[in-house]
């Protein structure tokens, strides 16, 4: 259950800001993860961190993007997480170049690595699950392909004055040997309550990933996102639903914004 809940959480995260580009090195955003059901109605369980930087030991300055998932330390014994995810992203075009992933899950451990190769509008994959041989795929991906972490980017320099409640959009999900269709829809503007950290004006979307075939999954599940209503736009609050109850994942602490936090209300 602890493991369902974490990768629940960390889809919701990493594919919450999806529509675009602030990458602002310096900026670090923390999340903490809940659990609620019946039996449990809100028992925080994990945290989400997201830090941007550079990287210049390449040819030239490239952007990165780190996001990290862990349970916290009571949890540990049932099932101990340390993920961590990692994207280089170009600063002029803010294209995803390398994406790379190193999951630890109890015993379980796997690695992902996609290299962009956008001239030809191609990703190639690579990823190995425990000892096994490792695999490699090459894709075809339109301008909308990119990687989970690229996804949390993805919605942070939309204009927010040119949605409108009901609109729909589709984005690409690399993932290790498909791309899912990844839908979003502007549910519309919201005051928000997040914990322990008071009101905000927030942009609300509900998004779903699809199969490779574009379909949505069986069940038809949506996951909730609150995005800061500011020119910064990062997301606040993530809520969706699992089998047995729903998980939620919430802003705790952010620093290096680029733009001041304009979206704090009263109420």
């Amino acid at each position: 259950m602890v493991k369902r809940i974490i990768a629940s959480a960390w889809c919701v995260l990493t594919t919450a800001a999806l529509y675009a580009q602030i990458y602002t090195p310096g900026e670090e955003l923390h999340y903490r993860v809940s659990y609620r059901a019946k039996l449990f109605p809100n028992t925080e369980v994990a945290t989400v961190d997201v830090v941007t930087a550079t990287d210049s030991s390449q040819e030239r300055e490239l952007y990165t993007v780190t996001g990290s998932g862990r349970t916290l330390p009571a949890f540990r014994l049932f099932f101990n997480i340390d993920d961590v995810y990692k994207v280089w992203v170009d600063p002029e075009t803010l294209r995803s170049l390398r994406f790379e992933g190193d999951i630890h899950e109890g015993r379980y451990t796997f690695r992902n690595r996609y290299d962009y190769d956008w001239d030809n509008m191609q990703v190639h994959t690579w990823w190995r699950k425990r000892e096994n041989e490792p695999k490699t795929k090459t894709m075809n991906i339109s301008e909308n392909g990119m990687d989970a972490v690229s996804l949390y980017f993805n919605l942070r320099s939309i204009d927010a004055e040119t949605l409108c409640e009901g609109d729909c959009r589709q984005l690409e999900m690399v993932l290790e040997d498909t791309v899912r269709t990844l839908n979003f829809r502007f549910l519309g503007r919201e005051v928000k309550k997040i914990p322990k950290q008071g009101y905000f004006n927030t942009l609300k979307f509900a998004c779903q990933i699809g199969t490779s075939d574009g379909y949505s999954f069986t069940d038809g599940t949506e996951f909730t996102v609150w995005i800061s209503d500011d020119r910064n736009k990062f997301p606040l609050y993530m809520e969706s639903p699992i089998r047995v109850g729903s998980i939620c994942a919430y802003i705790s602490s952010f620093s290096g914004l680029k733009y001041p936090l304009e979206c704090k209300t009263e109420r």
